[in-house]
């Protein structure tokens, strides 16, 4: 507890001096657009007052843990009474689970034990034995070896825009027909019943389809812009902003059979036949390798920030799914500078925020539900803690019906929603508790019925009301609703 004290204590005399010597130039925003001499981007027009905005300061977030904090590595290690192998269980511990290291002690045979404490579940004091080798001083020593070459230090990220403050979420799904007619006004008036606050609308779907017309698609993918079915979208975003609608661009980054199949040489493809690779919906899919993909779905992001959209969520931000990598010696994915796929994606993120910070708007991060309990990237370039350590938000999809049977030891996870919702969110706040700059996780839930599933349910009120339930119990706040006709349980968001 004295510690918690120092520690506490030892953070507020270094706000404090931070407060009095102001920022430093670690601190200055970077890639912002160039400005004239007299700090305006028009040398027209007269200066204005210039704020500075707040980072979450790597000084600070690096003091997150003590220096005895201890992290574990092992799936499921026992804490024992004493420092031998048979010795009495007092608790176990998980992976990713902190530790307050005690002393260290070694036994007949020259092995390294470590006396730890922590509290249980429960809120219980435990204090025993573990072995060292299941402990990492540091909490990179969870990164898995394949995955250690990627960019785990302190980011600067941005606390708030001055002009678009931070919203704790509760949002549901929009495509680019149901912003295009009246789904969107009572979809609007919904809100205003519920505690409903934010909309994910469409801005390039699942087919590479634009919602409005961008400059974006006519340079890069022509065809993406008609299909576009609003007109004028300040009319569309005034609407939002007069109706206190925080508003999400989805960008859906690699599965675009729009790009593809006017740039087929920019399609996944098979090494034997040359045909192009489709999922289970036969969309076809761009290699995330494709800089020039990058460029346009930026471009469109930046378009869409242009608009008065709040926050750039990439959607298939990974590599199709491929049978857990077994494909992937029969497949081309055009990568010509050997990137892995986790790499791959970790630099399109980052080079996301880079360029799109100077637009002042939050991005987001989808991932697989599932994402936040493997040890690794479920060969889809989808790996947490790489993701998480570079976006705002981190989105996992946490749909029930989309985890397999068994799947933390429940036998049909669709019709258990609190208990896989519960499951996943505890796994994923654990990765994210032991980094120092993570995204905050808001996930998506369902509210659709899935008959495909074996042993399903029908999904209402009841069964999104235990989703939301199961996230606030492990200190998630935000989410998102998914439903692909719009249509939405009103009674599980009442206010």
């Amino acid at each position: 507890m004295e510690l918690k004290k120092v520690i506490s204590l030892l953070i507020v005399v270094l706000l404090l001096v931070g407060s009095i010597t102001g920022c430093s130039e670690g601190t200055k925003p970077e890639n912002l657009p160039a400005v004239s001499e007299n700090g305006s981007e028009n040398p027209n027009q007269a200066p204005e007052e210039i704020k500075e905005p707040e980072f979450i300061e790597e000084e600070i977030a690096a003091m997150t843990f003590a220096e005895n904090t201890l992290f574990i590595t092992g799936r499921k290690i026992n804490v024992r009474d004493d420092i031998v192998k048979d010795a009495k269980i007092l608790g176990s511990l998980s992976k990713g689970s902190q530790v307050v290291f005690l002393e260290e002690k070694k036994d007949e045979k020259e092995e390294t034990w470590y006396k730890v404490t922590y509290e249980d579940e429960s809120g219980k004091e435990v204090t025993g034995w573990i072995s060292s080798k299941n402990a990492a001083r540091e909490w990179t020593g969870l990164i898995g070896e394949k995955f250690r070459d990627m960019d785990y230090t302190p980011q600067k990220k941005i606390k708030e825009y001055e002009n678009n403050p931070r919203v704790k979420v509760r949002g549901l799904y929009v495509t680019i027909y149901s912003a295009s007619n009246a789904r969107i006004d009572s979809l609007i008036e919904m809100a205003k019943r519920t505690n409903i606050n934010a909309f994910v609308i469409d801005v390039k779907d699942d087919k590479g389809y634009m919602l409005f017309p961008t400059k974006a698609a006519e340079k890069f993918s022509p065809k993406a812009n008609e299909k576009a079915t609003v007109k004028d979208i300040q009319a569309l975003m005034k609407k939002l902003k007069d109706n206190n609608i925080y508003a999400i661009a989805r960008i859906v980054s690699f599965k675009d059979p729009t790009y593809t199949t006017q740039n087929p040489d920019k399609a996944i493809i098979y090494k034997d036949t040359g045909k192009p690779f489709m999922n289970k919906d036969g969309l076809i899919w761009a290699s995330p390798h494709d800089r020039i993909l990058w460029e346009y779905n930026l471009e469109v992001s930046k378009e869409a920030a242009d608009a008065g959209f709040n926050e750039i969520q990439f959607d298939y931000v990974r590599f199709p799914a491929s049978d857990g990598g077994k494909l992937d010696k029969h497949l081309d994915y055009r990568n010509e500078s050997g990137e892995s796929k986790p790499g791959t994606i970790q630099n399109y993120l980052k080079y996301a925020r880079e360029q799109l910070s100077p637009k002042k708007v939050y991005i987001s991060a989808d991932v697989y539900g599932l994402v936040g309990s493997v040890e690794d990237d479920m060969s889809l370039g989808q790996y947490w803690e790489a993701v998480s350590n570079i976006v705002d938000y981190i989105c996992p999809m946490m749909y029930p019906s989309h985890y397999a049977n068994n799947t933390y030891g429940v036998p049909v996870p669709d019709a258990d929603p609190y208990k896989t919702v519960y499951n996943s969110a505890k796994d994923s706040a654990i990765r994210n508790k032991n980094m120092t700059t993570p995204a905050i996780i808001r996930p998506w839930i369902q509210d659709f019925t899935a008959p495909w599933v074996k042993g399903y349910i029908k999904y209402g009120d009841k069964q999104v009301i235990e989703q939301i339930k199961a996230l606030e119990e492990n200190g998630i706040d935000e989410f998102l609703l998914w439903n692909a006709g719009n249509k939405y349980s009103e009674g599980a968001v009442a206010k």
